[in-house]
C-alpha cells in the first residue's frame, strides 16, 4: 500500500504558546487523520487508533508554517495495523520580514515522528 500524505497550513488558531508556537498535539491530530485514511483505503473502515509506542518532536512548528504529514502501514495482523508517521515543515512563516512573508524550504524539515497501532475489527473489514 502506498503512503498517505496530507498538507495543512498551521493557523493562528493552532498557536497555543508564546511566539505563535503550535502545540505538538496538533501533529498527533494530523497523524490520526493520516491513520484514518490509511485504514479506509486498506479496510473500508475508519478503525480505531489504540496506542502510540513512539513520539518524537524534532523541531518547532509555528502559525503560518505548512506541514506535510505522511504515514504508512508497516505491518498487518488480523485486525491490527502497525503504522509509522512523519511530519515535515515544507514552508516556513517569516514574520521577521512581514506579517505575510513565507519561504519554501529547499529540503523539508522533520518536525515530528511517531509509530502507533490501529485496529479495524474483523466484522468491519470490507476489503
Amino acid at each position: 500500500m502506498e503512503d498517505v500524505v496530507i498538507r495543512l497550513r498551521m493557523s493562528q488558531g493552532d498557536a497555543h504558546y508564546g511566539g505563535n508556537l503550535v502545540d505538538g498535539a496538533k501533529m498527533l491530530q494530523l497523524f490520526g487523520d493520516v491513520a484514518t485514511e490509511l485504514l479506509i483505503r486498506r479496510d473500508g473502515d475508519e478503525g480505531l487508533f489504540v496506542a502510540y509506542d513512539l513520539v518524537e518532536f524534532k523541531a518547532p512548528v509555528y502559525a503560518g508554517d505548512y506541514i506535510e504529514a505522511r504515514g504508512r502501514i508497516e505491518k498487518e495482523g488480523n485486525s491490527s495495523r502497525s503504522m509509522s508517521f512523519e511530519a515535515y515543515k515544507v514552508i516556513t512563516a517569516r514574520p521577521d520580514i512581514s506579517a505575510s512573508a513565507c519561504d519554501v524550504l529547499d529540503e523539508p524539515l522533520l518536525v515530528c515522528r511517531a509509530h502507533g497501532t490501529c485496529v479495524t475489527p474483523k466484522t468491519n473489514q470490507r476489503k
